[in-house]
């Protein structure tokens, strides 16, 4: 970890940390208050990796946010530094559906105290708070999430029913860097990737979620989500600044994505509502 003080300052965590639950709680909590998910980065076709330098140089001294590799690569860092026992997960989003070919899109930690810890600040908009590792059904904030045991040893943890991605999947062996390396690069680079399709940022914030995808901005809580359409490019650079505290590069090749991307939205929309019924037999 390149600077542990600059993190809790980004953060804004004026303690003493040490390596106890209260800590790990706590810096979960404001590592997602303070910092934005975002793969503008991935929009903008330019590579991230899983380095910690320049994964630090981005989300803390650039004040920038970030996908799951970095955001829970700089969480890891900084519990690492302060004397966490961690492993980093090569987990699997929409491993229920796709299988083990979802092995590695996603990381995810796991921290052990008096028992091991699911600790996840990169999902965008998953737990708020790190989690024990036993199967048990979760409430946060008036979220419902729930975590299984599944018959090959791996755990599943269901996302909230408003959530973007329904569960990922996680063993709790060392996740191959390597390996993981090659789904970031693959992520970022393959027309089949979500992360080229649309621009996503998102921020938990104390009553629940903000996010942004493509020129839609939807304020979700437990009980809902309302959601707007953003009229202009002025009104897209305001949120980015102030909704998200970002001060996001190359904002008119954004804008023009987020555009281009909601007139695609709105044309697979049309065309399924004009579609034949199936027919049957």
């Amino acid at each position: 970890m390149p600077d542990l003080q600059a993190y809790l300052d980004r953060i804004g965590y004026s303690g003493t940390p040490r390596p106890d639950l209260e800590t790990l709680v706590e810096l979960h909590r404001r590592h997602l208050l303070a910092i934005p998910y975002e793969n503008l980065d991935v929009q903008l076709g330019r590579p991230v990796g899983l380095d910690i330098g320049p994964i630090h140089e981005k989300l803390v001294l650039a004040r920038r946010g970030g996908w799951c590799y970095e955001m829970n690569g700089l969480f890891g860092g900084a519990l690492e530094e302060i004397g966490f026992s961690i492993t980093r997960l090569a987990a699997g989003v929409g491993r229920e559906q796709v299988g083990d070919a979802a092995v590695g899109n996603h990381l995810a930690l796991r921290v052990q105290l008096d028992r091991p810890y699911l600790a996840d600040v990169g999902f965008g908009d998953g737990i708020f708070e790190p989690v024990p590792l036993r199967a048990r059904p979760i409430r946060q904030r008036g979220f419902g999430f729930r975590l299984e045991r599944l018959s090959d040893g791996w755990w599943r943890i269901h996302n909230h029913p408003l959530g973007a991605a329904s569960s990922f999947d996680f063993a709790e062996a060392p996740g191959d860097r390597s390996a993981m390396e090659r789904k970031c690069a693959y992520l970022q680079t393959s027309q089949e990737s979500t992360f080229r399709k649309v621009t996503v940022v998102q921020r938990h914030v104390p009553d629940g979620l903000v996010v942004l995808r493509g020129r839609v901005l939807s304020q979700v809580g437990p009980g809902g989500a309302e959601r707007h359409v953003i009229e202009d490019r002025a009104e897209y650079e305001h949120i980015l600044r102030e909704t998200f505290d970002l001060d996001a590069p190359d904002r008119a090749a954004l804008w023009q994505k987020a555009e281009e991307q909601h007139r695609t939205f709105l044309q697979e929309q049309a065309a399924a509502a004009t579609a034949p019924p199936p027919r049957a037999g």
